[in-house]
């Protein structure tokens, strides 16, 4: 299975403060604005069947869903998974989850989805690759999918290691592994080996003066891309 039992560890010991915006999620709760509204513009949500790859607690899942679009949320972590049905309950905003990889999904649901969306996941995997490849096969021709990752340079380390986990404290202490971090370039590699043509790269800022996180063009940190699968 394309998972670290670590990386599951870590996020299903957080998983009941998921959806607790002071917590040690606050960071993905302030950027979901962000991203939601960058990938409704490219692609209008409303209608659209979506799969949300490595979902967690259903964070980008639901506001997907508040959009209009049917939305499916996979994940490898029960009790991220509990958490995610419980909220939805909650809301009222209906989400289906399921316990499963995106490579399995793939082989049951090839080509189902107008929209394939993997945030935040690629940089705690042990072979990114197999999850491009996965998202490629599950989209429609025509249809679009979306990542979000860490960009790998001396930059990247002092803000997304040094400065978020250690200094400002905006996430846990070994949240993120350094050497698990994806280049553009690397990234785009992976999109054109699974047969996606890359459209859109946006880079993602954070200001610790201000607190505010921004899309912007500096993709030396974060950085999101937008793909199409070819008709």
């Amino acid at each position: 299975m394309n998972a670290d039992p670590l990386e599951l560890q870590k996020f299903s010991d957080l998983a009941h403060r998921w959806w607790d915006p002071t917590s040690e999620f606050r960071p993905l709760h302030e950027i979901n604005p962000l991203r939601l509204e960058w990938i409704n513009a490219l692609v209008p949500l409303a209608g659209r069947k979506v799969v949300d790859i490595g979902c967690g607690g259903g964070i980008l899942a639901e506001s997907m869903a508040r959009k209009g679009a049917d939305v499916t949320g996979i994940d490898l972590s029960e009790k991220a998974l509990k958490v995610a049905d419980l909220h939805s309950l909650e809301s009222g905003v209906t989400v289906r989850y399921e316990m499963i990889s995106a490579e399995e999904l793939a082989s049951r649901e090839s080509g189902q989805y107008d929209v394939v969306t993997c945030m935040e996941m690629l940089e705690h995997v042990p072979d990114p690759g197999a999850i491009v490849r996965a998202c490629a096969t599950l989209v429609k021709p025509g249809g679009r999918v979306f990542f979000s990752t860490i960009n790998r340079n001396p930059k990247s380390y002092l803000f997304a290691v040094v400065g978020a986990e250690y200094i400002l404290g905006l996430l846990p202490k070994g949240t993120h592994d350094y050497a698990k971090f994806i280049t553009p370039a690397e990234l785009a590699q992976h999109i054109r080996t699974a047969g996606l043509e890359l459209d859109k790269l946006k880079g993602m800022t954070y200001n610790p003066l201000t607190k505010v996180y921004s899309l912007n063009q500096d993709t030396a940190v974060n950085y999101l891309v937008a793909c199409t699968r070819p008709l």
